[in-house]
């Protein structure tokens, strides 16, 4: 490997949004936000949407998804004609 180009890991905080759990693990994502870890420590706090905890591939259970609640976002954000002819 090259030195020198590579991002350095370090201990962050990874939290489950929806189901609240958290683990500690090394990375390369850095926040501003901070928790205190179990350890007494303090570490860098990402939240993420789907772990392996609230996934439903490793948990079994499915989640229901509110479809048409997505697509009236994404046509508030971006308009109506951001879906059509985008790839022609």
């Amino acid at each position: 490997m090259k030195t020198g180009i590579h991002p350095e890991y370090h201990p962050v905080v990874f939290k489950d949004s929806s189901t609240g759990k958290a683990f500690l693990t090394r990375s390369t994502a850095t926040s501003d936000k901070t928790v205190e870890w179990e350890d007494g420590n303090t570490y860098p706090l990402i939240v993420v949407d789907v772990t392996s905890d609230s996934h439903p591939f490793w948990t079994g259970n499915q989640r229901l998804v509110d479809t048409a609640g997505r697509v009236e976002k994404f046509r508030r954000r971006y308009g109506e004609r951001a879906g059509r002819g985008g790839g022609r």
